[in-house]
């Protein structure tokens, strides 16, 4: 199966994994199996055994989406990654940097719809702007920061503990 970005599936891709599953399950391949097949936990696969054996196939189907739908056309959100890429100073910001706060206010500006800075960071995300940034740099691979080198190091007779010189 393709996927839409690292590890991500579609959900029609989803749901094919789900039948396939499901058709497997009922050839009689165990759950361990289908897990590692399909690379779920055996939980997921327990769960989709379940599923299948108490409601069948249909169950397993996929469903529509749940949560509140965008408040932005397609359009609109294509026009929203122009607005992205042109950067914050075509959009009135004094800065080359965009934050999820300026963002929001240029979606506003722009479309005339309110979003919270911490959804604008799901939509810019979603839409592939940015990408996540996880965990932190490393100290010697910052451009500032001088690598550490420990000067000779001495032993304090009164404590007998090492001590830097």
């Amino acid at each position: 199966m393709e996927t839409a970005a690292h590890g991500i599936l579609t959900r029609d891709e989803m749901e094919s994994r789900r039948l396939l599953a499901a058709q497997d399950l009922q050839n009689g391949v165990t759950q361990s199996q289908v897990a590692r097949r399909f690379g779920v936990s055996r939980t997921t696969a327990s769960r989709w055994g379940r599923t299948l054996h108490g409601s069948g196939v249909e169950a397993l189907r996929k469903r529509r989406a749940p949560g509140r739908p965008c408040r932005l056309s397609q359009l609109q959100l294509s026009g929203l990654a122009e607005v992205y890429q042109a950067g914050p100073r075509p959009a009135g910001f004094d800065s080359d940097r965009w934050t999820t706060t300026r963002f929001a206010t240029a979606i506003e500006a722009r479309f005339g719809v309110h979003y919270d800075p911490d959804h604008v960071g799901r939509i810019i995300n979603r839409l592939g702007l940015r990408q996540r940034v996880r965990g932190r740099a490393k100290r010697n691979e910052l451009p500032y920061a001088a690598p550490y080198a420990p000067g000779p190091v001495a032993v304090n007779p009164a404590i007998g503990a090492a001590v830097s010189a």
